[in-house]
């Protein structure tokens, strides 16, 4: 028996101690609600749920960034809405001034005045337009090109005159600025008519200038469509059709490209306004607002005087064309409106979803804490009892001492 060292004591001790540490840990997820309150907790999870909470702070503003651009898109176009009301008044205004049974002086100068009043309410409104400062119709905040889609190359060839007597099997064989494109085989063979011909090369592949065109066949038709969409000028020139084969027969003909039309790149719109709809800086996630000036001026109606027929007449026309462009910019902004309105949508499944996996992650399980506070407690209490019971067992030495 000893009394310098009571290792069941110790023993008690350090079980206590453990126990303590692990209930403390349980009080602290059951209070905050977190299951990781330190990197000590857990190192991984806290690094990858840090990393889904920003993703989830960026998606949530641009949320609120979308729904702000929606703001300004229907201040602008409820703007244009009554620029479209007047211009159709105009309209209205100087068809009755080109009717031959009105006044000069009189009649056509009060139609006159109507319409110079509505021109200028509708450089007011150019001017005046705004969202929080921005200036939306005056033609300098929000003024840029709008994006335009990639075209391919393209050109037709007209398969027409020449002798097309062929055999079975023989094949044609086209070229085009020094290139070449063989036709499938001719079935049945004999005399045969140019649309006939055509029809052997459709599907076929043609390649100048590193460029590949793929052959459509309409009737004697042969459209040539670049595969990629900034093609090469297409080339152009005389076209020859020959004969190709071991069978007799000829086939002669002259052809002539027509309609070549060179392929442009995607062109991305520039200038206007731009909306950040996404979690990072990509060109994806980022949307143009693009809208230029709708003044008389710009509208070209900034001339039109109905105070005479003549001039009314040709008002009508003028303030047409002002019209289709207004449509135009208005269908443009309703466009851009429905994208923002599918983007929210979008945005509100993701955030939903990325939440959800941040939440499985970081958030304490209440009851499943809850079991293992209450168990941990009844282990605290164990090793208080045990460590009272460990630091009497020395006391035995004492009746050896008596």
């Amino acid at each position: 028996m000893i009394i310098q060292h009571n290792i069941a004591a110790l023993n008690s001790y350090r079980q206590l101690s453990t126990n303590n540490s692990a209930i403390s840990k349980n009080l602290e997820k059951l209070s905050s609600g977190y299951k990781i309150n330190r990197a000590g907790d857990d190192a991984a999870g806290l690094a990858i749920s840090e990393k889904m909470r920003a993703q989830i702070t960026g998606l949530e503003k641009a949320q609120d960034n979308a729904n702000d651009g929606i703001s300004l898109v229907q201040t602008a176009e409820g703007a244009l809405t009554e620029v479209h009301d007047m211009l159709n008044r105009m309209v209205e205004l100087a068809t009755q001034s080109a009717n031959g049974t009105y006044d000069d002086e009189t009649d056509r100068a009060n139609l006159q005045k109507e319409v110079t009043s509505l021109k200028d309410e509708i450089d007011r409104i150019s001017k005046s337009t705004n969202f929080n400062g921005i200036d939306l119709l005056n033609g300098t905040d929000l003024k840029g090109t709008q994006a335009t889609e990639a075209s391919k190359a393209s050109f037709t060839v007209d398969l027409t005159g020449g002798t097309y007597d062929l055999k079975d099997t023989d094949t044609l064989q086209l070229t085009i600025g020094g290139q070449t494109v063989t036709s499938n085989a001719v079935s049945g063979g004999g005399t045969t008519d140019a649309a006939t011909i055509a029809g052997l090369f459709d599907g076929q592949k043609y390649t100048n200038g590193g460029t590949t065109y793929t052959i459509k066949a309409s009737g004697t038709k042969l459209t040539f469509t670049a595969d990629t969409a900034d093609a090469a000028t297409a080339p152009t020139g005389n076209v020859n059709v020959t004969k190709t084969g071991s069978g007799a027969g000829t086939a002669s003909g002259t052809l002539t490209v027509a309609d070549a039309k060179d392929g442009t790149a995607d062109a991305e719109a520039t200038g206007g306004l731009t909306l950040q709809i996404g979690d990072t800086a990509d060109d994806f996630n980022q949307i143009k607002v693009v809208v230029n000036a709708v003044d008389t001026e710009t509208l070209d109606i900034d001339d039109v005087d109905i105070s005479t027929a003549a001039g009314a007449s040709t008002a009508i026309d003028k303030i047409k064309k002002a019209i289709d462009t207004v449509s135009s910019t208005r269908g443009d902004l309703g466009a851009i409106q429905n994208r923002l309105e599918h983007t929210i949508n979008n945005l509100g499944v993701t955030t939903e979803n990325i939440t959800s996996a941040e939440s499985r992650i970081r958030d304490t399980d209440m009851a499943e804490e809850m079991m293992a506070y209450t168990k941990n407690n009844i282990l605290v209490q164990a090793s208080q009892a045990m460590l009272a019971q460990a630091n009497t067992l020395p006391q035995g030495v004492l009746q050896l001492l008596q």
